[in-house]
């Protein structure tokens, strides 16, 4: 048996709203993108920061369903915290003089800087500093 539109809406939105209670921010500043490629469903999930209003890339999933990337996203938000490194990343935007920190987990060095650059020119930012955190 097949859901409703309205079935999945409800059930999208609380997987979203697990997502958003996991990590511990309000949903508001929660973006999910989703796009069709081939025969899969891409979802980006973007984090926006109430101070500088940037946003960044969180994480992107992948399922042959919307329903299926949020699951592998709600799944992910579970876990990165056991399976990735903390780095923090200080920056600007060129032309202001305003030193901003952003917080990324990845599984490396780049793809925190893949993760901080997702869908921007990179010629409109200035990166100062990209630490690795101590484990916690």
């Amino acid at each position: 048996m097949k859901e409703s539109a309205s079935e999945w809406a409800e059930e999208a939105l609380r997987l979203q709203n697990d997502i958003a209670r996991f990590l511990g921010m309000d949903a508001g500043n929660l973006v999910f993108e989703f796009s069709e490629e081939a025969d899969r469903t891409q979802l980006h999930l973007f984090t926006i920061n109430s101070k500088h209003q940037q946003r960044f890339l969180f994480h992107s999933s992948v399922g042959y369903t919307k329903m299926e990337a949020l699951v592998d996203m709600l799944q992910y938000v579970k876990e990165f915290r056991n399976t990735e490194n903390s780095y923090t990343i200080q920056w600007s935007l060129k032309g202001d003089n305003s030193l901003h920190t952003s917080y990324f987990r990845a599984k490396d060095i780049f793809q925190a800087l893949e993760k901080f650059s997702f869908g921007r020119d990179r010629n409109t930012m200035v990166v100062f500093s990209i630490t690795l955190n101590p484990l916690s």
